[in-house]
């Protein structure tokens, strides 16, 4: 996917989230969420500026999804209390935030026939849908329109509704 797709699929697995968070009553969290998200959504694909390591290698993986999580809950963690906020809650965001963003990245890719190895180092055997190009100006343009729609949607209803 291109960076438009995978800031559309971002918006798409994020939408039930901050809906749920909105329901909750958190709406500075829903938002906080969502804009991680999609400051999250183009970061694998920063290895194609690192020389020595391979596209949809080790960037495009669970274990580089857990990697984000744990220097984001980390971060989280540690300034939170000059925040005034909780660090356990604040870390434990951030884990989750950090994984699911790169998650939302990874199954964008796994919708191309190049596809993904999810679970590097572990294993080398490639994932793949296959259901449209990387370069899809369609596809790409389709999942930004489908994840700002939902998106919106969950906003107006859980906003009414919470």
């Amino acid at each position: 996917m291109y960076r438009t797709g995978h800031y559309g699929v971002s918006l798409l697995l994020y939408a039930p989230v901050g809906f749920a968070l909105l329901l909750a009553g958190y709406p500075a969290v829903a938002l906080l969420g969502g804009a991680a998200m999609l400051v999250l959504a183009p970061l694998p694909d920063y290895d194609q500026r690192v020389p020595f390591v391979e596209h949809r290698g080790p960037t495009h993986s669970l274990a580089f999804a857990l990697l984000v999580g744990v220097v984001l809950g980390g971060a989280g963690y540690a300034a939170a209390p000059s925040l005034g906020l909780d660090p356990q809650v604040v870390g434990v965001a951030g884990v989750a935030i950090g994984c699911y963003g790169i998650v939302a990245h990874l199954a964008g890719d796994v919708l191309t026939p190049a596809g993904i190895e999810p679970f590097w180092p572990v294993s080398a055997e490639n994932y793949s849908l296959s259901a449209t190009r990387a370069d899809s100006t369609v596809a790409n343009v389709l999942l930004l329109v489908l994840g700002t729609l939902v998106t919106v949607v969950a906003a107006v209803v859980g906003g009414r509704v919470g």
